[in-house]
């Protein structure tokens, strides 16, 4: 998947919970229906990118089984880059709808 597609994905999941980086990969997977399998090799370099970003930020938590976990939430800078992204992807997916309709 390329690597703007899976931020995009991860912004999204993001706006609604904060969650740790496994969660993210297993809600990404759920939400698309098994679509979308995230590779923990290219979900975390991608989180450090979105935080080196200033779109998402991170702190240590204890998570649901009382493991230490890295729990990632949205910023203000993140939900302004996913209101745009998911408006740049409505668009391109109606024209791809579009063509593909096309006789």
């Amino acid at each position: 998947m390329p690597a703007e597609k899976l931020d995009l994905l991860i912004l999204k999941t993001l706006a609604a919970e904060p969650l740790h980086g496994y969660g993210i990969g297993q809600r990404i997977e759920q939400r698309s229906g098994g679509v979308f399998r995230v590779t923990l090799g290219s979900l975390y370099p991608a989180l450090q990118r979105l935080e080196k970003d200033g779109l998402i930020d991170a702190e240590w938590k204890v998570s649901d089984n009382n493991r230490r976990a890295r729990y990632y939430a949205i910023t203000k800078a993140g939900r302004r880059r996913l209101a745009a992204e998911e408006k740049d992807w409505e668009r391109v997916s109606a024209a791809v709808t579009r063509l593909l309709k096309a006789t």
